[in-house]
């Protein structure tokens, strides 16, 4: 009895000290994370997630801040990056700036001495995922900024790039600026971007307010209603290890303008009988869809007849009709439609200018042919005197006279042999030579008239008589 007694005491003290060992050796033999998690005394600057992409690279943006007197920027400081285990506590340690752990092989390339922390992930691969801890380690100073922890997120296919259009409703003639972007997280290595806006389109990569960066082409346009359902294809390609990976993205845009194409058409076409129905139909292309106003030009100017589309009446008169297409940005007439009837005043007006135009054409003609016929008597007329006058000087000869330019006819005159000289009250007639058949002829009134050329002929006083009426007709 005594001993069974002595054998439990015994054994609940060894429990007990095995217990005060564990409670040591977690204490003075782990990393003592556990510890410093309770009161950090130190917090880091660093996105709270951050995306990857295996086969490339990772740049961490980091920084850090403390306000422990222990921490003395002057002795050797060492950054540990430890990876959180499915239990919740930040372990293990993946790397150390010592060089004495290097799981993964990171490089922090900022300056600790001036509390940067920045850190290079060569080679990310998808097991990468998850969350970290950053530890300072500076002599007696030691911390881990559980408070601050780090997501990071590693995918074998990249992100989609993204598409930028200024807010809003975009309208023709408005200068946009339209820009592609990609996230960036190896900045030694941006992704290629593509688009099928402009092909010579800069890139640019920029540091965002958290330390990650973007890269991005932009385009300054301006808006027409050819860009209204627009496709715009951005590709984002990053390099990695082995090759390249592609990502792209398609936005169609959206854009308002004032009505075009605006046209009007009739059913049916053609000339239509007074009372018929006709139909009046107007399209336009509009953004928004516009508004159709019908108008009629009369002789008082243009008079609106219907409003809408489509425009149906029984035809009482002919003339002119168009359309007007109207939105917010602006409006546009359609070309005019001549609207002809077989009964109408139109068709009456043609017929009626027709017969006038006709008969005044006609009347032209009946007064030249008129003159010229009293032209031709007033000549005949003329020459009748003349010859009258010089048959009674009882001449024995008939003088023939052609080609006179001012009468444009013969002239049939009687003229003596002798060198005496004739006259009769206009005309007078005088031999040019005795006893020679050529003779000139002159009108007093108009003495530019002479004639060409003269022939004798021998008649009797009965023969002159003849030769008078001849010349009358």
């Amino acid at each position: 009895m005594y001993n069974n007694q002595k054998s439990l005491n015994l054994m609940a003290a060894l429990s007990e000290n095995l217990l005060t060992v564990n409670m040591l050796l977690s204490v003075f033999f782990l990393p003592g994370t556990l510890a410093d998690c309770t009161k950090s005394g130190i917090r880091i600057t660093t996105p709270k997630k951050i995306k990857a992409l295996s086969g490339s690279c990772l740049e961490i943006p980091c920084s850090f801040d403390t306000e422990n007197k222990l921490f003395d920027s002057s002795k050797t400081i060492h950054g540990v990056w430890m990876k959180q285990k499915i239990n919740g506590n930040p372990s293990p340690v993946i790397f150390h700036s010592s060089g004495s752990v290097n799981t993964y092989p990171l490089t922090i390339t900022g300056n600790l001495r001036e509390k940067n922390c920045t850190t290079l992930f060569p080679d990310v691969k998808t097991s990468y995922t998850d969350r970290y801890f950053f530890r300072v380690e500076n002599e007696k100073f030691k911390a881990t900024a559980c408070e601050d922890p780090l997501n990071i997120t590693v995918k074998d296919s990249p992100w989609s790039p993204s598409i930028n259009i200024p807010v809003g409703d975009l309208k023709e003639h408005e200068s946009v600026t339209v820009s592609c972007s990609a996230v960036t997280p190896c900045p030694h290595s941006p992704p290629e971007l593509t688009w099928n806006l402009q092909q010579d389109s800069e890139r640019q990569t920029e540091k965002n307010t958290d330390g990650t960066f973007t890269t991005k082409i932009q385009e300054t346009i301006t808006l027409s209603d050819t860009h209204d359902g627009y496709n715009i294809r951005c590709s984002a390609r990053y390099p990695v290890n082995v090759g390249s990976k592609t990502a792209q993205i398609e936005v169609t845009l959206s854009v308002s303008y004032a009505p075009k194409d605006t046209s009007a058409s009739i059913s049916p076409s053609g000339l239509v009988s007074a009372g018929s129905w006709v139909e009046l139909s107007c399209s336009s292309r509009a953004k928004p869809p516009a508004s159709f106003t019908w108008f009629w030009n009369s002789t008082d100017g243009a008079i609106i007849v219907s409003v809408g589309q489509v425009y149906s009446f029984s035809v009482t008169e002919g003339g002119e009709y168009y359309c007007e297409a109207t939105n917010d940005l602006g409006n546009q007439r359609s070309a005019v439609i001549h609207l002809g009837n077989k009964g109408l005043p139109t068709g009456f007006i043609f017929w009626v200018t027709t017969l006038v135009g006709g008969t005044v054409i006609l009347c032209l003609l009946a007064l030249l042919w008129f003159i010229k016929i009293k032209q031709k008597v007033s000549r005949r007329m003329h020459l009748y005197e003349v010859s009258t006058t010089i048959s009674n000087a009882g001449s024995s000869h008939m003088l023939v006279c052609k080609n006179q330019p001012g009468a444009d006819v013969d002239l049939h005159v009687i003229a003596n042999k002798s060198n005496e000289k004739l006259h009769d009250g206009n005309m007078n007639f005088t031999q040019s030579r005795p006893e020679v058949s050529s003779f000139s002829v002159q009108d007093q009134e108009h003495p530019e008239t002479k004639c060409e050329q003269l022939t004798v002929l021998t008649n009797s006083p009965e023969d002159l008589r003849a030769e008078e009426e001849i010349a009358v007709l």
